[in-house]
């Protein structure tokens, strides 16, 4: 895979051989991805397990997430594979919006699902998570693995950094996510790891309503973050 041989180091002479060339295949997965979802429009990102299987409760959940946002006028952007993406890329599908994945080279994934519109195949992940965050103006999370912490503690670190504004991120499921958030505030903060205030990056709720109102609401203010017509900072937290 391309991430991996990019981060294997195969000798002192390995980088004068073949980085530099790479860094071109680099740069073209980001002129694609900006290139295809540059006239996206108002989106939002939603991640959750792959694994999540069709039927469930958490694929259902994903599936009225993707309505509810494509109704809502927002396009939904998915990482493109199965589970919980599939089931939100559906979602957006029968909403009549805009419905993208952003799908990545690895040995055990599937193709892109079958209700991807709009679709960008990456072969690094950094390239990817650009995306996630370059074209949405928000995030929801449900319940997921590795890859949906990864994508949500980013998120969280981007906001708390301000290098992004105005920007929401929604976790699905208080069940699911409370003892995490409760593992945060109990040694984390405690230990002074994070500021008590970090625990306002997230907002934790079980209504779907809820989390696509929290949103559409972030949205409107990542789009005029200051409430007139100048560029704002957010309400990036301190470390």
């Amino acid at each position: 895979m391309s991430d991996q041989t990019l981060l294997d180091t195969k000798g002192p002479g390995q980088f004068v051989h073949t980085d530099p060339w790479r860094v071109l295949r680099i740069q073209s997965e980001f002129v694609e991805g900006f290139g295809a979802l540059a006239d996206l429009g108002p989106a939002v990102s939603v991640f959750g397990s792959a694994r999540t299987l069709p039927g469930s409760a958490n694929y259902e959940l994903a599936v009225e997430i993707g309505r509810r946002l494509a109704e809502a006028g927002l396009a939904v952007i998915t990482g493109g594979g199965p589970g919980s993406m599939e089931a939100a890329n559906k979602g957006a599908v029968q909403g009549n919006g805009v419905s993208v994945g952003l799908g990545i080279e690895l040995p055990f994934e599937q193709a892109m699902n079958q209700w991807v519109d709009l679709g960008v195949n990456f072969r690094y992940f950094f390239a990817r998570k650009t995306m996630f965050v370059k074209y949405a103006q928000g995030f929801i999370v449900l319940p997921g693995g590795l890859g949906t912490l990864d994508e949500l503690f980013e998120a969280m670190v981007l906001v708390q950094t301000r290098k992004v504004t105005s920007f929401p991120i929604v976790l699905l499921g208080t069940a699911f996510w409370s003892p995490m958030i409760d593992w945060v505030r109990s040694t984390l903060v405690s230990e002074g790891m994070v500021a008590v205030e970090d625990l306002d990056l997230v907002q934790v709720v079980d209504d779907p309503a809820q989390a696509v109102a929290l949103v559409v609401e972030g949205a409107a203010r990542h789009r005029n973050p200051t409430g007139n017509t100048g560029n704002g900072a957010g309400g990036g937290m301190r470390g």
